[in-house]
């Protein structure tokens, strides 16, 4: 039976509404309830808002959820659902919708039957988004009547009233504004809410989802609605990059009060993509499902490689990592108790969806193969092409590890190492050039500061093999300086230096080596950016002299700001814009970029893995166009130094 035949039979009221505790501790610590109070935490309260509705389309009851950012930076959600419940809840006494709003832990998700399966996390939607807003506003429509009642910072500041009639319309109606008094930043960012919404409308087929912003000068206006749900996801994580078979792989497979579904497709790219989901959430830590998906993979295409002698009796069999090169794929999983774990809470741990997952893709992949032979054999030469490559990698591989890393003669000779051997105070200066890596190694802490120059830019590893990017000189210096290894045989436990921080020129192409550093780090060495031990420098772009003065600006907004500042003072100003790293002697590169008590770094961070998968492939892939139309789009936002 599938999750839209599974309506509940009961209607949708107050005692569906269970209460587990107060609301106080919500503006004490907004955190431990959305993460952070920067922009993250702020684009999570829609997020919250948009779920509640996503969880009515889950129940079958909601076809509709369109989304807008008002003119005076406030949200409204709304959707085409049941409406919220607004009869009094039996031991509260209130109107159940005053309970959701201002109660921690009250919702439909919690047993009382409400809903079967629910996008969010902790059920503290709507309570914790009413805390964390100067005001707020629900319009609620049904049983004919129009409902209406008013929040601000958690309490009620209007009771609930009629307003008007509705006729058969149902649907509930939110808008808020988030609190100044909590949030760094309440500048809502239209393209990061677009990327989300566009997710949810991929991960749940034949939900339109729209929104729109209508602030004065940012107005725009995006639809989304897909009928093959997430067969369009990845049409579109492949967009730019080349399919090598004509079909996009797809099942979906219910079974009492669990459902999966998956679409993938293999493409000429070297690398995998690979999302999942559980309820909506984006497991990016895995979980069974993900397991489950794996194991089958690499069983059913060596079962059939054999079968059709692919592979010979006696030879090695194909690899995990064989099987998913160049593959994207979606793993969507729907289940009534989601168990998540891992350190972001982001990795499904319920044991019996592994099997699930597993048995489903055996039966429906082995069938794909059987009944699609021509699409299968393209398949299996690039898996073999990549079991060979492999090999050769495993070779190479085996020269950046002949010695122990903690021994000094294994290190690259390039490498200024620091004297500190605890990784968790110790950090690497990855450095653009000679000259700036001879400043950097003069001017350096000597005892946690290791300096690694790099020449020139290093290779694209995104139109690259590991075996051909094992052969690349800079990038076996950083992989044996790291000790940590690359792709499936990386382990953080053995990282030297718990800062890793990119030092190039502020200008073009200290961007672009920049870029193809992180571009190597997200394809082979994901944790580390997971983990947060990736950083740029922000290097000064002008030095200002005035008398005995001498000031550093990092950019030209802080400049202008330094100059006014500087005009009513008498006395010649000297200004000198820096082109690169290696203009300034060790004192200044210690003073302004490396010393730990004055300089700025900028945390790498991969908060959405399928946009950074996108952005990767449109900046360093193959395909041109969609480099093109990303420069055209992004131009105005350039700060060249011409």
């Amino acid at each position: 039976m599938s999750f839209e035949e599974v309506k509940q039979q009961q209607d949708y009221n107050a005692e569906q509404i269970q209460v587990l505790e107060g609301l106080e501790p919500v503006r004490k610590r907004p955190g431990m309830y959305i993460g952070t109070t920067g922009p993250n935490g702020l684009h999570h309260l829609v997020y919250e808002i948009v779920d509640n509705s996503i969880d009515e389309a889950l129940a079958g009851y909601c076809k509709s959820i369109s989304v807008a950012i008002l003119p005076d930076n406030s949200i409204m959600v709304e959707d085409d659902g049941r409406g919220m419940p607004v009869d009094l809840h039996p031991k509260l006494k209130k109107p159940a919708v005053e309970v959701i709003h201002t109660v921690l832990h009250a919702g439909g998700k919690f047993g009382g039957g409400g809903y079967k399966v629910s996008g969010g996390l902790h059920g503290v939607g709507a309570s914790v988004v009413n805390a964390l807003s100067e005001s707020m506003e629900v319009e609620i429509k049904r049983d004919g009547k129009i409902y209406r009642q008013t929040y601000s910072r958690g309490k009620v500041t209007s009771e609930l009233t009629v307003i008007g009639e509705c006729g058969k319309k149902t649907g509930s109606r939110t808008i808020f504004r988030p609190d100044p008094e909590i949030f760094e930043e309440t500048e809502f960012v239209f393209d990061k809410l677009e990327h989300r919404l566009r997710e949810m409308a991929f991960l749940n087929k034949g939900i339109k989802i729209s929104i729109k912003d209508e602030r004065e000068g940012k107005k725009r206006n995006e639809v989304f609605h897909y009928e093959g749900g997430i067969k369009e996801f990845v049409k579109h994580q492949n967009k730019n990059k080349e399919s090598i078979h004509q079909d996009i792989i797809y099942f979906e497979v219910q079974k009492k009060e669990q459902e999966v579904e998956i679409a993938m497709q293999y493409t000429s790219s070297y690398n995998e993509t690979v999302l999942s989901y559980a309820n909506n959430i984006n497991t990016t830590e895995g979980g069974s499902h993900m397991v489950g998906f794996r194991s089958a993979l690499t069983r059913v295409f060596n079962d059939y490689a054999r079968k059709n002698k692919f592979i010979k009796e006696n030879e090695d069999g194909l690899a995990g990592e064989d099987v998913r090169e160049g593959l994207t794929a979606i793993i969507s999983v729907k289940l009534t108790e989601p168990q998540f774990e891992g350190q972001t809470k982001t990795k499904l741990g319920n044991s019996e969806m592994r099997g699930f997952v597993e048995t489903a893709t055996n039966e429906n992949l082995t069938a794909f193969l059987e009944e699609n032979p021509q699409q299968a054999k393209i398949i299996l030469e690039k898996c073999l092409q990549a079991s060979r490559a492999r090999e050769a990698a495993r070779k190479a591989r085996e020269l950046t590890r002949r010695k122990s890393v903690l021994d000094s003669t294994s290190l690259p000779g390039k490498l200024a190492d620091c004297s500190e051997k605890d990784p968790s105070v110790s950090e690497i200066f990855l450095v653009e050039g000679d000259s700036a890596g001879g400043s950097a190694k003069e001017g350096r802490d000597r005892m946690r500061q290791a300096i690694l120059p790099l020449r020139g830019k290093i290779l694209n590893v995104e139109k690259a093999r590991l075996d051909r990017i094992l052969n690349s000189d800079e990038i076996k210096n950083m992989i044996t300086a790291f000790g940590c290894n690359i792709g499936s045989d990386f382990n953080i436990e053995k990282l030297r230096y718990h800062k890793i921080i990119i030092m190039t020129d502020a200008d073009v192409d200290g961007a672009h080596i920049r870029t193809l550093l992180l571009t190597f780090f997200y394809r082979y060495m994901t944790p580390l950016i997971e983990g947060g031990y990736v950083y740029a420098a922000q290097p000064p772009l002008f030095q200002v002299k005035k008398g005995k003065d001498i000031y550093y600006t990092y950019s030209d907004r802080e400049q202008e700001k330094l100059l006014a500042s500087l005009a009513d003072k008498p006395g010649k100003v000297d200004i000198q814009r820096y082109k690169g790293l290696g203009e300034m002697d060790a004192i200044q590169l210690w003073e302004t970029t490396m010393d730990p008590s004055n300089r700025t770094l900028v945390q790498i961070t991969i908060e959405d893995v399928a946009a950074a998968d996108e952005i990767f492939t449109t900046l360093m892939g193959d395909k041109v166009p969609p480099r093109k139309k990303f420069i055209e789009e992004h131009a105005k936002d350039a700060l060249l130094d011409i």
